[in-house]
């Protein structure tokens, strides 16, 4: 016999596919002839398991408009300006204030419906910071309160250290000199006399 047909008998005589293990049976109880019932509900949480985030509730309420009268009068004159700065942070400066500014402006005069589009940054914000959906859903509180929302958003943002003006590269710039500012500068080396 050569060597292939060696070869060919022993894969022949090897099962195609590994055998499979029974199924397990769950055990069965002694007084009832039932399986047993699922762990009870009192075990304590196993800590190996992903916690679910929990989200959380607004700084400020979707009515607080008044809180800063100086967010709310630039909202309801020039709300482009008030979601551009909105945008701009919640994108993380991939796109700048002036151009989501002129975005919703021509999505406004074009079709009245800017509302559609702040809403879609209303829910990218929310999943940044984990906030709750509330009191609506997101596309019916921007359709319904077009400038409280922003306010809002706006107020949030403040809320969370961001100085608005500033955008957000401005921010980024600021939150690197207050760490450099923080660390302690090296004590100074005394050196020893040198002949």
């Amino acid at each position: 016999m050569d060597y292939h047909s060696q070869e060919d008998a022993i894969f022949s005589s090897l099962p195609s596919a590994p055998p499979q293990p029974p199924p397990p049976q769950a055990p069965f109880s002694a007084s009832f002839n039932r399986p047993h019932m699922a762990a009870p509900a009192n075990l304590p949480p196993n800590p190996c398991e992903p916690k679910p985030h929990s989200l959380v509730a607004w700084s400020t309420g979707l009515c607080h408009c008044c809180n800063d009268i100086s967010i709310c009068c630039l909202t309801c004159w020039c709300p482009c300006i008030t979601f551009g700065r909105i945008a701009e942070i919640v994108d993380r400066g991939s796109t700048s204030c002036g151009l989501s500014s002129a975005i919703y402006l021509a999505i406004l005069c074009l079709t009245g419906c800017s509302c559609l589009y702040s809403c879609f940054y209303r829910s990218k914000m929310r999943g940044q910071f984990l906030l709750e959906e509330s009191p609506c859903t997101d596309c019916c509180t921007h359709c319904l309160c077009e400038q409280c929302a922003l306010c809002q958003e706006y107020r949030e943002l403040q809320h969370q250290g961001f100085h608005m003006s500033f955008g957000w590269h401005g921010n980024v710039e600021r939150q690197r000199r207050i760490a450099n500012a923080a660390q302690p500068m090296p004590p100074p080396t005394v050196h020893g006399m040198i002949r």
